[in-house]
């Protein structure tokens, strides 16, 4: 476990703990810790109680945060012919074919969401060991293999976030930054939980989300109530 800073442990005596709070006034205590001299970015992590076992308990998903995330996404897209044109007009950072794919099988990945036309996973689908184990490879579920590169492409531009259950049943997304006024973090906090809890398997029994916190880079986290 990383060694706790003198400031971190200074904010977690002031928080407390067993208090869960409503979304906007666990925003205000999140903002009321002391700053840092960068922007930190603010996450959410929920909770679920499903089997991941389970193929169908399995949460995957994506959203258009309300007010974005604060960062300019990086996207590539593979795309031939109209379809490249179509994802370059939309303002994607990269857009090719066999030598992108070619530039990330030897390594690169310095973008945050990797999208594909329909007719291009014969490309794409080799750099799965590539793209699989940082969470970038394309996707019909999560909207990143589809027909439509061009409104992917402005959904990701304009602040949209992907979701999956880790091995332990815990989602966790990007929210905004702390600078964010406190309306529009609550917006985007409340936004996903509203999805998450939407996407409840029906084989899943008893309280689907369990608990939900709220932290930012280098902040104790501040609990939810959910």
């Amino acid at each position: 476990m990383a060694k706790q800073s003198k400031r971190y442990r200074a904010l977690a005596e002031k928080r407390k703990e067993d208090n869960a709070l409503p979304v906007a006034e666990a925003v205000k205590t999140l903002k009321g810790f002391e700053g840092t001299k960068f922007d930190q970015s603010v996450e959410i992590a929920i909770r679920l109680g499903i089997d991941n076992t389970q193929a169908e308990q399995v949460i995957r998903g994506s959203i258009v945060l309300p007010h974005g995330i604060g960062k300019q996404q990086r996207v590539v897209v593979f795309a031939k012919g109209a379809k490249a044109d179509e994802a370059k007009a939309a303002g994607a950072d990269f857009v090719g074919e066999e030598e992108l794919a070619e530039k990330i099988k030897g390594g690169w990945t310095e973008f945050d969401a990797c999208i594909a036309a329909p007719d291009m996973m014969k490309l794409v689908g080799p750099l799965g060991k590539v793209l699989g184990p940082r969470g970038l490879m394309p996707s019909p579920r999560a909207g990143t293999v589809t027909p439509d590169v061009g409104k992917a492409v402005s959904e990701y531009k304009a602040g949209k976030v992907e979701f999956r259950n880790d091995k332990a049943g815990i989602v966790q997304a990007v929210v905004g930054k702390l600078s964010f006024d406190a309306p529009k973090l609550a917006d985007n906090i409340q936004a996903i939980l509203d999805k998450v809890a939407g996407l409840k398997p029906s084989s899943v029994k008893g309280a689907f989300i369990k608990g939900a916190h709220i932290s930012a880079t280098m902040s104790p986290s501040v609990r939810l109530a959910v």
